[in-house]
């Protein structure tokens, strides 16, 4: 069965940080495209970041760029989300979602509706 499990989830102050991790299990992660959406109550999914197969291209939503780092060990099929300075607006639940891919280091993306599998999401609260 093929499932990606995220992680990492939690209540943050304003300014601090959070390093989310996605785990792959039931197929090869080095074939697939990552991506990290997120889902605040009442708003929209918005993709926040991507990552190539290979690691060698990333997106960042301008919301989170120079703020979240993404980033990705095929070798323990996981992919990381790293989050510092965050703010109460990036309050959501965050999931992450793989795209097969043929092309080891092409242009990511984050439209949703090109993802195969998506993991069950993880809550990040940023308040005081």
């Amino acid at each position: 069965q093929s499932q990606l499990v995220e992680s990492g989830g939690g209540l943050v102050q304003p300014g601090g940080s959070l390093r989310l991790s996605c785990v792959a299990s039931g197929f090869d992660l080095p074939y697939y495209d990552i991506g990290w959406f997120r889902q605040a109550p009442g708003k929209e999914r918005e993709g926040v970041s991507c990552i190539s197969s290979g690691g060698g291209r990333t997106y960042y939503a301008d919301s989170v760029r120079g703020r979240f780092t993404i980033s990705r060990d095929n070798a323990k099929n996981t992919v990381y989300l790293q989050m510092n300075s965050l703010k109460p607006e990036d309050t959501a639940v965050y999931y992450c979602a793989a795209r097969r891919t043929y092309y080891t280091n092409a242009y990511c993306t984050t439209n949703a509706n090109v993802y195969t599998y998506w993991g069950q999401g993880t809550q990040v609260t940023v308040s005081s």
